[in-house]
């Protein structure tokens, strides 16, 4: 259990990080999925920046601040929620699996963090 908690601890940080320089590069289904779920490309930054404070703070927890980690989890696991509730408030359903693979993602790096921090 513990060893699939850090792979998918790894697939949050990876495709996080993915996203974060998608935010960051303005990549058109970035932008085309913001659009549509309500979110103005002012914000593309702003939310590149939280999504990236918690990659960083993941890596931290995985260099021996699991404390970091948790935290960075719990962040995106919030953030997850905030996303998937966009597209649910827009009725956006045809691209939704995006943000609930990230969410479950999270939630598993949270779960990882949580039995290294007990």
């Amino acid at each position: 259990m513990e060893t699939g908690l850090l792979v998918a601890t790894f697939a949050c940080i990876a495709i996080n990080a993915f996203e974060v320089v998608a935010k960051v590069a303005r990549a058109r289904f970035v932008v085309q999925n913001s659009a549509e779920v309500g979110v103005r490309q002012r914000w593309l930054p702003y939310l590149a920046a939280l999504e990236g404070a918690g990659v960083v703070g993941l890596i931290v927890g995985l260099l021996g601040w699991p404390g970091l980690g948790l935290a960075a989890a719990i962040g995106l696991t919030l953030f997850f929620v905030g996303a998937v509730g966009a597209h649910v408030r827009a009725k956006v359903f045809h691209n939704i699996a995006f943000p609930a693979v990230f969410l479950a993602l999270a939630v598993a790096a949270a779960g990882y963090f949580t039995g290294s921090v007990a």
